[in-house]
């Protein structure tokens, strides 16, 4: 991102939440744009680099999940879901849709800010000895946060650049999961969607991993050349 505030689209289709959302995320200087459903969404995509998408999942029409599924056959840009679905299977089918993380209705404003900032922070780090990381037919670049395979650079969402950056900053040692989340038990299950997302792009057979292993009792570990 520039040094410009982050540019958030807002999805949603409830007109007085919608604007309260807009008027709050200002306040807190984001800058903003909103859309009622998905077809202004898409057009306001059309011609704006959002930093993050904030989207309401039940809409009229095409709805959030459809939505974050489509998107993500193009781009990584972040996307928070907004549900009104508390059970854990919908919340972590959002997830598997490329979601990067959720907000359940009724919520606080400032947990969306939370939410949305920890989504948008990259932490601080040292610059590593090694630029990029190899294992298997892949390299992770440390400085751009990229990954690439034999045919390219393999689109990755911030939630799964993350946590790859993590573990391949701490390559051959296992990395906790609350490492890569906060103490919510819902935000380390999390963690593991991500990771079964990972595994699905770099291992030949997901179900027993070569490089993004489980270190039992620990977390989970890169393994590199």
């Amino acid at each position: 991102m520039s040094g410009e505030a982050p540019h958030i689209l807002i999805v949603e289709d409830d007109a007085r939440l919608r604007d309260l959302l807009r008027k709050y995320l200002v306040e807190q200087g984001f800058r903003t744009t909103a859309a009622p459903d998905a077809a202004t969404a898409r057009a306001h995509m059309g011609s704006v680099a959002f930093d993050m998408l904030v989207l309401d999942v039940m809409m009229p029409g095409e709805n959030g999940l459809d939505l974050t599924e489509d998107i993500r056959r193009t781009s990584d840009v972040p996307i928070l879901l907004l549900t009104a679905m508390g059970e854990a299977d919908d919340r972590i089918s959002g997830l598997e849709r490329g979601a990067d993380d959720y907000v359940v209705k009724p919520f606080e404003a400032r947990e969306l800010v939370l939410r949305i900032n920890a989504i948008l922070r990259r932490a601080p780090s040292a610059v590593p000895a090694a630029p990029e990381i190899r294992f298997g037919p892949f390299r992770f670049d440390l400085k751009r946060e990229e990954l690439y395979g034999a045919e390219g650079r393999i689109r990755l969402t911030s939630s799964e650049t993350a946590l790859l950056a993590l573990l391949a900053r701490n390559a051959n040692n296992a990395v906790a999961r609350q490492e890569a989340s906060d103490e919510r038990e819902e935000a380390a299950r999390a963690v593991d969607v991500q990771m079964t997302r990972l595994r699905r792009k770099v291992e030949p057979d997901p179900r027993f991993p070569r490089y993004l292993v489980t270190v039992r009792g620990k977390g989970y570990m890169l393994r590199s050349d």
